[in-house]
Formats: C-alpha cells, sequence, structure tokens
C-alpha cells in the first residue's frame, strides 16, 4: 500500500473540500482498502466518511424510502420500515456478503464502485430509484455506465437513494459459495412506471434491464411469461464461477423464482 493522507471530516461540506487532485472517498472500505492493499487504487488522500451522520439513516412515507448512503447493509436488513414497504430491499441486504460486510459496506459505497457482481446495482435498477448526490439527481437508468464506471464526477458524493414503494418487488439470486456475490442475480418490481427486469452479475458491463420480460410481464404476472424468454449470451461473463450460456440460462430461471416470489 502506498502512503497516502488520511482526513476525516464531520462535515460534507468538510468532505468535498479535503484532498487533494487524487482523492478518494472511503465509505465502509470493503472494496478500497482492498484495491489500495494490492496497490489496484494509489489515491493521494483518503477522506473517511464514517462521520457524516448526515449520510446515515432511513426515511420512509407511503410513496419512498429514502436511505442515506453511508447507511450499513446490516441496518437496512434490520429495519421494519424497509420491510413493511419494500421486504425485497431488506432481503436482499441480509443476503449480501457475510456479517463483516454487511455490518462495514454501505449503500453508497457499493453503488460508487458499481462492481458489476453487487446485489444494489439489481435493486436501484430494478426500482427505478434515484441516486442523489452533492451535486444533484440521478435517475438510475442514467446512473450506471459499465463495469466499475458510473456518471459520478471526481468531486461528487452519493448522499442517499431514493426508492419509490412498488406494487410487488422480489430479488432472486445464484451466489458464488465463498464471497455471495451474485452469479447471477434478478430484481423484478411493479412500479407506478411499468414493470422492470434489472440483472446484475451476469453482464459484463455491469447491471442491465431485459426489456422482453419487461414487456411479458406487464401483459401478465406470472412466472410462465418470462422462465422461457431466451436472454441473449454473447454480452454475458464467462469465468472460472461460470459460462456466458450457464449465466443466460440463469437469468430466467431466476426471473421466474422472483416473479413467484414478489406473489
Amino acid at each position: 500500500m502506498h502512503a497516502f493522507k488520511y482526513h476525516k471530516p464531520d462535515t460534507l461540506a468538510a468532505a468535498l473540500g479535503g484532498g487533494g487532485d487524487d482523492t478518494r472517498y472511503l465509505a465502509g472500505g470493503q472494496s478500497l482498502v482492498a484495491g489500495m492493499k494490492l496497490r489496484l487504487s494509489q489515491p493521494s488522500d483518503v477522506v473517511d466518511l464514517a462521520g457524516l451522520a448526515e449520510l446515515r439513516g432511513i426515511k420512509a412515507d407511503a410513496s419512498a424510502v429514502t436511505i442515506g448512503a453511508m447507511t450499513r447493509h446490516a441496518e437496512v436488513a434490520a429495519s421494519g420500515e424497509v420491510r413493511s414497504r419494500i421486504a425485497a430491499l431488506a432481503d436482499l441486504a441480509a443476503g449480501i456478503g457475510d456479517r463483516q460486510v454487511r455490518n462495514m459496506g454501505t449503500l453508497g459505497g457499493s453503488l460508487a464502485n458499481n462492481d458489476p457482481a453487487a446485489d444494489w446495482p439489481g435493486a436501484v435498477l430494478g426500482l427505478g430509484a434515484t441516486i442523489v448526490t452533492s451535486q444533484r439527481r440521478l435517475a438510475a437508468d442514467d446512473y450506471f455506465i459499465g463495469l466499475y464506471e458510473t456518471v459520478l464526477e471526481p468531486r461528487e458524493i452519493i448522499t442517499a437513494v431514493a426508492f419509490p414503494v412498488p406494487g410487488k418487488a422480489a430479488y432472486v439470486k445464484f451466489k458464488n459459495a465463498a464471497s455471495r456475490f451474485a452469479l447471477v442475480g434478478v430484481f423484478v418490481a411493479q412500479t407506478a412506471a411499468g414493470v422492470r427486469v434489472a440483472v446484475t452479475g451476469a453482464g459484463g458491463a455491469g447491471v442491465f434491464r431485459v426489456t422482453e420480460m419487461e414487456q411479458a410481464l406487464a401483459k401478465r404476472w406470472s412466472p410462465e411469461s418470462v422462465q422461457s424468454i431466451p436472454v441473449a449470451s454473447e454480452d454475458l461473463t464467462s469465468d472460472i464461477h461460470a459460462s456466458a450460456e450457464y449465466r443466460a440460462h440463469l437469468v430466467s430461471v431466476l426471473a421466474a423464482r422472483a416473479v413467484a416470489a414478489a406473489g
């Protein structure tokens, strides 16, 4: 690990003004610290966001659940407010990593890192959530660019994510037995704006939507509507854990299971 300057601000304004040109923001540290140890990431400054109370917490009403960026996965999983309105989010958070990851990792950190096998991108895209940052509000469809890429600018910090309360929603994943990352994860939802189906873990460029399944479910909300819809394997990930063809098959299988779980 290379030498760096460490900053621990107590306000968002101080966090935005701290550090040099090559500054990285530390949320839960589950990805950044590992990357720094391997020298894959070599920031000049690390700004720790752990002291920013304004970025933590859960607010809920009849139409949306808003979760602060520094809220831990375990807090989402244990939240009665989240479970009563969007149970799929609580279930998703409860299935992330192991106990240490859930108690250290954060919603904002996961979305900023945008690992192609992470769970939260599936929920954000699947529900059509809004990512709130220090500069603007971003629709989920406009946020994700590709592998570990988002539209975030260097001095832009995620502050919260607003999830609209759906009519129905569920998330099902086929997990890597060691890391519990998603080999494939499918989030389905009936939202006020229509049916959405988001897939994480399978795409080489990250999370994506399956339009054909959305159209089929809009006509008939049933597992049978999606289980026979083929998913092309050309742009999917193929690695030591699963081939692209196997991942394509899993998308259809898990989509049907998610619809069944949503009711």
